[in-house]
């Protein structure tokens, strides 16, 4: 059928016959072209060539008189087309496909053609596209193991009420459609929720597809999230592109930092939730959609829809199900089983085995803050095992600003420990204060480096009092 409509084309534009002829002499297929009595209309020379005859010899002759086990006649009866068959002919098995050839809607002949000549032709031609289809398999199953979630709920480790108390939730609402705000600090884990979440729900066999708001430009957060047509703007993919919501289709979309989306994209994703259909920028149609939302945050929603910076509609939207994410310095007690699992994946990541904390390192670990939480602890424990010589992790190992903890003021019950002033005289206790709230903001400010609005955080005082304080005290 596709020749019949470039004979057409090149009839209309006037192609001379000789070159016509030429063309399909010179083309890589070997072509037959029978009517409807089955009789030879037109055979290419070099299908003639392999046949031992010549096209005035061939043509008008009936096809089973020219080509062995030819089905040629038996296309024109059926008007069926019979693609990438098998076809013996002296003594070569061949790759042949046979076309009805249809004029103005009449069946009138057919057209057949001979792809590969021999099966060596056949070898030639796949180790050719083999290395290309093994390209093809590599980048979609590595694209395909992208958008699967990585984790499940036996990667939350944690025994602290409180975070059982949201694993547990997160149990429960994972069958859920409903939209699901994760809310803790930055480094809690609340990826690792949403992976557990969407892997324990009916939508776990389909993509998560994983969007950081707050990490893409305000001006291509659009076409990210919705995708863009062909020529939608300067630069733009030929062919359009899906956006992370078609990507997602009967999966789940997990925006992280949903906290720092931009106040204009913020009303075209409410609108996606409301009527569950997204437009392509430079899209004149709206595309279907069914995804579930999970969303997190290390911001205070709440304030933000006070303050303007949040639609209260979206907020509500997404608040469905909110879950509460403890810090990891509320729950000192499981420090020590999630730095051990963190070992063990450690020990995979630099092929080591029986790597282990001393029990200064676990006192030590238990007594710092954690501004960072899990993703501190990982990122310390990956240094200590990277300078680590044997198989025990000492406090030599931690990073200096852990190891300065030793000049920290310590209570264990009611004694206290490495005082700066406790072996020299008495001081006025106006001065002794002083000089613990001096440490203990230095102290603040060396552990979250040098963020001043985290370290007031840390100590539990207004950001304004902590500038004073800094003032006073003349710490920069």
């Amino acid at each position: 059928m596709k020749t019949g409509v470039v004979l057409h084309v090149i009839t209309k534009n006037k192609l001379p016959y000789e070159w016509l002829e030429e063309i399909l002499n010179l083309a890589a297929e070997w072509i037959v072209v029978v009517d409807r009595e089955g009789i030879i209309r037109y055979i290419n020379g070099a299908y003639c060539d392999f046949l031992d005859t010549c096209t005035e010899e061939a043509t008008g002759k009936h096809v089973q008189d020219v080509i062995e086990n030819t089905r040629m006649h038996l296309v024109v009866r059926t008007g069926q087309a019979e693609v990438a068959s098998i076809h013996a002919i002296k003594g070569s098995e061949m790759i042949a496909n046979r076309y009805p050839l249809y004029v103005d809607g009449e069946l009138v002949g057919a057209v057949g053609t001979v792809m590969f000549r021999n099966s060596q032709d056949w070898l030639d031609y796949s180790r050719k596209v083999q290395p290309v289809l093994e390209e093809l398999k590599y980048y979609k199953k590595r694209f395909e193991k992208e958008l699967r979630s990585k984790y499940n709920f036996g990667d939350l480790i944690g025994n602290h009420p409180k975070f059982q108390e949201a694993k547990r939730l997160a149990e429960r609402v994972a069958g859920s459609q409903s939209a699901v705000l994760l809310s803790g600090e930055s480094g809690t884990g609340k990826e690792l929720f949403a992976h557990a979440i969407h892997q324990t729900s009916p939508r776990g066999q389909f993509p998560l597809v994983r969007v950081n708001c707050a990490s893409i430009p305000e001006n291509l957060l659009e076409s990210e999230l919705f995708g863009y047509e062909e020529g939608a703007f300067t630069g733009a993919k030929k062919g359009g592109k899906k956006g992370k919501f078609e990507l997602a289709h009967r999966g789940t979309v997990f925006l992280d930092e949903i906290g720092d989306m931009p106040l204009q994209m913020q009303s075209k994703l409410l609108r996606v939730l409301q009527e569950k259909e997204i437009e392509r920028v430079g899209g004149q149609a709206p595309i279907p959609v069914d995804v579930r939302i999970i969303a997190a945050t290390h911001r205070h929603l709440e304030q933000m829809v006070q303050e303007g910076k949040f639609r209260q509609d979206l907020y509500y939207r997404l608040n469905v199900m909110k879950i509460e994410i403890p810090s990891l310095r509320e729950r000192k007690e499981d420090i020590k089983p999630i730095a051990k699992a963190l070992l063990c994946k450690l020990e995979r990541k630099f092929s080591r085995q029986g790597i282990k904390l001393s029990e200064e390192v676990v006192e030590r670990l238990e007594a710092h803050a954690w501004p960072g939480n899990v993703r501190e602890l990982e990122n310390i424990l990956e240094r200590a095992v990277n300078v680590l010589d044997g198989n025990i992790i000492r406090l030599t190992h931690l990073p200096l600003y852990l190891q300065d903890d030793l000049q920290l003021v310590r209570f264990h019950g009611s004694r206290t420990e490495d005082l700066p002033f406790k072996d020299g005289p008495v001081q006025p206790l106006k001065e002794v204060l002083m000089h613990a709230e001096k440490a203990a903001i230095q102290h603040a400010l060396r552990q979250t480096n040098g963020n001043k609005q985290l370290a007031a955080k840390l100590l539990g005082i207004g950001k304004t009092s902590f500038y004073d304080k800094c003032k006073t005290y003349n710490i920069n």
